[in-house]
């Protein structure tokens, strides 16, 4: 299986088929409007401003499965990250990342790649609270927080899996050597 095995839905609920970004490095990431890595859509935009000429998309898919932190709709949810990051990249409908409802992509994604802890001040934080919340967290490739991205080269493969942690930095220098 590769990315282009799947189907997603956009915010008004018509299907896209990732067979459409055959040929692009790909980065997939689960987003939420109040979240402490929200302001990631900052740098995934400058990210994106950077190398969508170059053949990089970013998908999008907000995610209200961590406290709670993307409610409101999907048309509300887009208005609020063009209004206040300017986003440009593509944003599909609110999805379920982990257990019985998750999308047929982030089974794919959260099967295929392993949790490789967090980094950094706000990874000691976020451990904590993930514990509590799933006690095999460190074992399992589950999704644990807001922000998660994957790399997909231009084959369809996962090439990079980055918690919200990980510092934007190494997420641009791994996009740049995919591309």
């Amino acid at each position: 299986m590769n990315l282009y095995d799947f189907t997603v839905k956009t915010r008004k609920g018509a299907d896209v088929a990732l067979s459409d970004f055959a040929g692009k490095v790909v980065m997939v990431v689960n987003t939420a409007t109040g979240c402490g890595f929200t302001p990631q859509y900052k740098e995934l935009q400058e990210i994106y401003d950077a190398f969508k000429d170059k053949g990089f998309e970013i998908l999008d898919f907000p995610c209200n499965q961590f406290a709670d932190q993307a409610p409101g709709t999907d048309e509300e949810i887009h208005t609020f990250c063009t209004g206040r990051f300017g986003i440009t990249f593509p944003q599909y409908a609110k999805i379920d990342v982990n257990g019985e409802n998750a999308i047929p992509l982030y089974q794919w994604l959260t099967s295929s790649t392993k949790f490789d802890g967090f980094n950094g001040p706000m990874g000691l934080m976020l451990s904590g609270v993930v514990k509590k919340m799933d006690k095999d967290y460190k074992n399992n490739g589950n999704i644990k927080w807001n922000f998660t991205k994957f790399l997909i080269d231009r084959e369809g493969n996962i090439v990079a899996r980055f918690e919200p942690t990980m510092s934007m930095d190494k997420v641009r220098a791994a996009v740049e050597a995919a591309l």
